[in-house]
């Protein structure tokens, strides 16, 4: 079964490279380091130290992996890490996030999984672990870590019922992949109890690490910059929203009771959808600003209805100058996203119908008093007015937010504990 995922892979190679360099027009970090996404990395590095590797996908990932990583450089001094990604924004949020550490830490791209591109990358690293966070299962890279002995983890991990029956149906190719994973850190005990109907062996439930992420100092700091832009009108922030959302959370606003003075701020999920999404909202007849043309001595000005956010890597800041939060991906059938970082500020959080990516803690969050489900873009606007005209229940619910986020830290240790017989000093 491999060699025919290994063959798939070699024949739509061209495709798939097609595809980078489309993408590329609108994101040009989709035509940089190829080299890298092909198993080509030029002359070894002078370094001595050990390899850690670790693979985040994109930015949720990458944000996510923060506290492990450097947790994972203190507990190993003489080590370095390399941080593999998918994507430019990936990349870009890594980057930011941890200049911090310099050479300690390397970026590349994660190679193709053809089976010769992947044992590449581990040739030329020479990697002690590979660490896989969330959901990322690839054959031929489990294939070839097994081959080279090279432990594999995945951290973080989350697996939902919909994506057990995805993968069930792949039959043997991911059987065996998963019984070649190592070591499962699992979010929950449901994840943990699918991920062992995959047939991996080593499964523990530490927690989720995204309960440890600490906020930056900066981050807050830009938050409370754009909260003084804003001045005192009610903010609700409606974050990580995806194609087809915009479109109804507009015209739930032009129909809705909010405050007269509120404002709407809107965080699309994908960078190269900020022109579209700016476009969607003039549409609507709704006066926009955007961030990036905001500079430190600017205001929000008093007529706009809508902030376009469109910039990278300040969610938090984002998130800091909000009164209420709601989540995007839950409006429409693709899964929610975390609502970990908005609790985790102390904000009342509000999320749609479709959570199957992230049920328990969305469920727990509403269990604890922090979150509230809403049926629709009209419930959300409705649930949003409640609570920007109400300042004790707004207050309430931010202080039951934050105490959840609070009771569910510690993932880190559990997960560092976890590998340490993996990795002898």
């Amino acid at each position: 079964m491999r060699l025919l995922y290994t063959l798939a892979w070699w024949l739509a190679l061209p495709l798939v490279l097609a595809r980078l360099w489309l993408r590329g027009r609108q994101e040009p970090g989709y035509r940089q380091h190829w080299g890298e996404r092909l198993g080509f990395y030029g002359r070894k590095s002078e370094s001595q130290m050990p390899t850690l590797w670790l693979h985040a996908v994109s930015v949720g990932e990458t944000r996510a992996a923060e506290p492990l990583i450097d947790a994972l450089l203190a507990a190993w001094p003489a080590c370095r890490i390399v941080l593999t990604h998918m994507t430019p924004t990936g990349r870009a949020t890594g980057k930011s996030l941890f200049a911090k550490h310099g050479a300690r830490l390397v970026q590349s791209y994660l190679p193709y999984d053809t089976g010769a591109m992947p044992a590449s990358f581990i040739r030329h690293f020479a990697p002690r672990i590979c660490i896989l966070m969330e959901t990322e299962v690839w054959p031929n890279l489990i294939h070839q870590c097994n081959r080279y002995k090279v432990p594999v983890v995945l951290a973080n991990a989350r697996l939902s019922q919909r994506s057990l029956g995805k993968a069930q149906r792949l039959g043997k190719l991911i059987t065996d992949a998963a019984r070649g994973i190592t070591l499962v850190a699992a979010q929950t005990q449901d994840d943990a109890d699918r991920v062992r109907q995959l047939g991996v062996q080593g499964v523990l439930v530490t927690g989720s690490i995204k309960f440890d992420v600490v906020v930056p100092e900066a981050a807050l700091a830009t938050g409370a910059w754009l909260r003084g832009a804003i001045g005192t009108r009610p903010v609700l922030l409606c974050a990580s929203t995806r194609e087809g959302e915009e479109q109804l959370i507009l015209e739930a606003l032009v129909r809705a009771s909010l405050p007269p003075d509120a404002l709407l701020l809107i965080v699309p999920r994908h960078p190269q959808r900020f022109d579209e999404v700016e476009k969607i909202i003039a549409a609507h007849g709704l006066a926009v600003q955007r961030r990036s043309g905001l500079t430190q001595d600017d205001a929000v000005a008093v007529g706009t209805q809508v902030l376009l956010g469109d910039s990278m890597g300040e969610m938090f800041a984002y998130y800091a100058a909000c009164d209420c939060a709601f989540v995007g991906g839950s409006l429409l059938p693709l899964g929610g996203q975390n609502l970990i970082e908005p609790a985790a500020l102390g904000k009342p959080v509000l999320i749609g119908p479709h959570t199957f990516n992230f049920a328990l803690v969305t469920e727990q969050a509403i269990a604890a008093g922090g979150a509230a489900r809403v049926a629709d873009a009209d419930a959300l606007m409705a649930q949003a007015a409640a609570l920007l005209q109400d300042t004790a229940r707004l207050s309430a619910m931010g202080e039951k937010a934050l105490a959840f986020a609070n009771q569910h830290r510690g993932a880190t240790p559990r997960t560092i504990a976890a590998l340490k017989p993996l990795l002898p000093a």
